[in-house]
């Protein structure tokens, strides 16, 4: 009988000693952060030779409206007299007009469900929406109730208040509960009428707009005079011609730039499976490819997010993305629009509404992966959209790991691309020294006292958008909505 203290004779090699024999199958470095970048190869790249690339358009005659920017402090709303220049007819507003009419402000505070007016009413209030939903609707020749327009924050209603008497076409009612800055036409005439200074501004302003009109067409741009006749008519010929901006965009291509380090024994003695250099280029130019897309989005000078203009930013009705919103984004770029672009977890959430109508979106296959599409449009995935946390997904007694991207508000854009089709475009510069891809380079920067090597990597690059209606936003979105089934 074997002694079981003592050791038992080794029969055969040992798993460990035979490992000494064998060489492991290496792979290259691998990075949790690289993603697929499918933006950087949707957009067409256009060569930039001289670095700066300028957008050349019609002049623009008629300016829209913008957003009101207001802040709340300590629950209070604080408006800046100059951000009153969002509202088209005081954009040319003298300092002193904007400071009285700010003055007048009245904070207001609605509940969800609220009418602010209805068709019919006598327009009574300029309405500036501080925070919150607006929904304005009416009623067609059917009876049945369509949606005008939906507001939400910084956008304003209500302005022809100021000018005349007049009765609302519309009903105005809030979604959820909102704060507005309102301005009471009673008040703003008694401000008019106790000084002739303000009275005879805004008088100007009024015949600025209404007798510096110049003919222009539904984007505000100039007007060109073109004639239609019929046969056996002789009119005569329209003399016109196609103005210009004086002062046309310009877009500079930006700069990504590190610097390598490499000590030179490593790339002597450790080369023998992997070129060290190799590897640590490949590595560095897959972060400064993933910052690129990301600074592609939310640049705050050429950023796609922040490119948009107003007219072209719609919100959603309820929060999750539902086939409506997605409709009403295609509306607004209806020429020629390429794909969407959102967050996983936006698209994730479309697809959850999309089920819960009985609706699911196809499927198409580009570049071998597949992308679900609405409308026959794709929507692309990007990790570098945002999400905000929305107030309601504040968790307690957990950190921001565990309900990192459960909920929040992100957007979705839709854009049209190309310069042919005068829609968002790529910029970078080929052709430079040491270019290991277009618009990028590495280059030797030589050895130190340490036996250290020095390699300068640049990425330059930019995006534009050639013309507004390019890019549509679809904003607020709300990525955390579920539904449960029975």
């Amino acid at each position: 009988m074997p002694d079981p203290q003592r050791p038992l004779a080794p029969h055969t090699l040992s798993v460990p000693a035979a490992r000494t024999l064998s060489n492991p199958t290496l792979t290259v470095p691998q990075m949790l952060a690289e993603s697929p970048r499918w933006l950087l190869h949707l957009l067409p790249w256009l060569n930039v030779p001289g670095g700066v690339y300028q957008v050349n358009r019609r002049k623009i005659v008629l300016r829209q409206s913008g957003r009101i920017p207001i802040s709340l402090v300590d629950d209070k709303a604080v408006i800046e007299p100059a951000a009153l220049r969002g509202l088209s007819l005081l954009r040319p507003a003298e300092d002193d007009l904007l400071t009285a009419i700010a003055g007048l402000l009245v904070e207001e505070r609605r509940g969800a469900g609220e009418d602010l007016y209805k068709e019919g009413d006598t327009g009574e209030k300029f309405y500036i929406i501080v925070r919150g939903k607006v929904e304005i609707t009416t009623t067609d020749a059917h009876g049945e109730k369509l949606r005008l327009a939906l507001y939400g924050d910084g956008d304003f209603f209500g302005e022809t208040a100021l000018l005349n008497e007049w009765r609302h076409t519309t009903t105005a009612q809030t979604l959820i509960p909102s704060i507005f800055l309102t301005l009471d036409r009673a008040r703003f005439r008694a401000l008019l009428e106790g000084s002739a200074e303000l009275r005879t501004a805004f008088e100007a302003l009024i015949r600025f707009r209404e007798e510096g009109g110049v003919k222009h067409n539904e984007s505000g741009e100039a007007g060109i005079d073109i004639a239609s006749y019929h046969e056996g008519e002789e009119p005569e010929l329209q003399r016109t011609f196609v103005d210009y901006e004086e002062v046309p965009r310009q877009y500079q291509l930006q700069t990504i730039q590190t610097v390598i380090r490499l000590h030179t024994r490593i790339t002597d003695l450790y080369n023998n499976v992997y070129d060290q250099l190799r590897e640590q280029l490949r590595l560095t130019i897959q972060g400064m490819k993933e910052r690129e897309e990301s600074e592609i989005i939310n640049d705050p000078e050429f950023g796609l997010l922040n490119a948009a203009v107003p007219s072209m930013r719609i919100r959603t009705r309820s929060g999750p993305p539902t086939p409506d919103d997605l409709d009403d984004l295609l509306a607004h770029v209806w020429k020629e629009p390429a794909f969407f672009l959102a967050h996983p977890r936006a698209i994730a959430a479309f697809g959850r509404e999309c089920t819960r109508r009985g609706v699911p979106p196809p499927t198409v296959q580009m570049y071998g992966a597949p992308f679900i599409t609405w409308r026959g449009v794709p929507l692309v995935p990007t990790n570098k959209l945002p999400i905000n946390r929305s107030a309601g997904s504040r968790i307690p007694h957990v950190t921001n790991r565990d309900v990192e991207g459960t909920a929040g508000l992100t957007s979705i854009l839709l854009m049209r691309v190309g310069e042919q089709k005068q829609g968002v475009v790529g910029l970078h510069q080929t052709g430079l020294p040491g270019e290991q891809m277009p618009g990028l380079s590495v280059r030797f920067m030589g050895i130190d006292n340490y036996s250290t090597a020095s390699y300068l990597v640049t990425l330059y690059f930019s995006t534009a958008v050639l013309t507004e209606d390019a890019l549509g936003i679809l904003e607020n979105v709300e990525v955390g909505n579920y539904h449960d089934y029975e």
